[in-house]
């Protein structure tokens, strides 16, 4: 078994390389003066089993461009099994057709991944569930919420609690959230005239006394997270924070968070954090290094992936 990291979260590979208790493989990712990417990998991997660890996070095509030319160069270096460990699946929200004559930029990144030769895909809170089905190769989706149970546990043990999804499509996940608890769901019904531009329309759901912690896959710009938060506050919340996968954060989205009424956000470090984000008072970043390593030793082991869930 072996790991290998390409550039785009160099922290958590170490970090995952130290649970599994492995070196990672000596590789050289660089560029030619005209930004092509160089791959060359410097140890034998003829037989191995191999772990790519990469984020396609931004600057997404740079790192989605990485991964694809190190998963030919596994391919051709003879590698028994390569898996592509993505903590982040970028182009995962282009999941169906939005409107006439547009792309479905998942199945074509997922063709992508396999072509170039990975056998098999690992990854974590996908945006969109039917994305596993766009492959022909095995696809574990790993879930964030084990991780956020314990930290919500630890942080609020007396806190009377009510979990909350930021939008009807989020609800089946902030449900799942809300069973491990064993707390109540209250649902924001939202409208989006546009991408990053969304408006609330209303609460679904008590919220009045309760402390709310809204949990969604990915904040990107920060207005639906924000926007929600103030929805909550006004009809009566007694605090708000919220649980997020993947921070993506664009823009002045940091600066968006850190003045809104959102006590704290929780993000994974599924994308590597920037010195914005860990100048802000009120975001903090969980580790899924542990929850990665014991996945790819399952995946290694042939054994269950699942029952780390149970």
């Amino acid at each position: 078994m072996k790991i290998v990291a390409c550039n785009s979260n160099p922290p958590l590979a170490r970090a995952v390389a130290q649970e599994l208790r492995l070196p990672l493989c000596k590789v050289s990712v660089r560029r030619f003066a005209d930004a092509e990417v160089f791959v060359e990998i410097q140890e034998n991997v003829r037989g191995e089993d191999v772990f790519v660890m990469q984020s396609t996070c931004s600057p997404t095509n740079d790192n989605l461009m990485e991964l694809l030319i190190m998963l030919d160069a596994l391919r051709r270096g003879s590698a028994r099994r390569v898996t592509a460990v993505m903590p982040y699946f970028g182009y995962a929200r282009q999941d169906r057709k939005s409107g006439p004559r547009t792309p479905i930029s998942a199945k074509l990144v997922a063709n992508l991944l396999v072509e170039a030769g990975a056998n098999r895909i690992l990854t974590m809170d996908l945006h969109a569930m039917q994305i596993q089905g766009f492959f022909d190769i095995p696809v574990d989706n790993l879930y964030a919420a084990p991780l956020f149970k314990r930290d919500i546990n630890a942080r609020h043990p007396n806190e009377d609690l009510m979990i909350v999804s930021p939008d009807v499509g989020g609800v089946v996940r902030a449900r799942q959230l809300a069973q491990r608890l064993n707390t109540d769901l209250a649902i924001i019904d939202k409208r989006r005239e546009r991408a990053g531009v969304s408006e609330v329309m209303n609460v679904i759901g008590d919220v009045s006394g309760r402390y709310c912690i809204l949990v969604d896959d990915i904040v990107d710009s920060g207005g639906s997270l924000c926007n929600a938060a103030e929805a909550l506050i006004g009809r009566g919340a007694a605090g708000v924070e919220a649980y997020v996968t993947h921070g993506v954060l664009t823009g002045s989205a940091v600066e968006r968070i850190r003045n809104s009424p959102l006590n704290m956000l929780t993000l994974t470090d599924s994308i590597p954090a920037t010195d914005a984000l860990n100048e802000a008072a009120n975001i903090r970043q969980i580790s899924t290094a542990n929850l990665l390593a014991r996945a790819m030793s399952a995946v290694a082991d042939e054994s269950s992936v699942s029952s780390l869930f149970d």
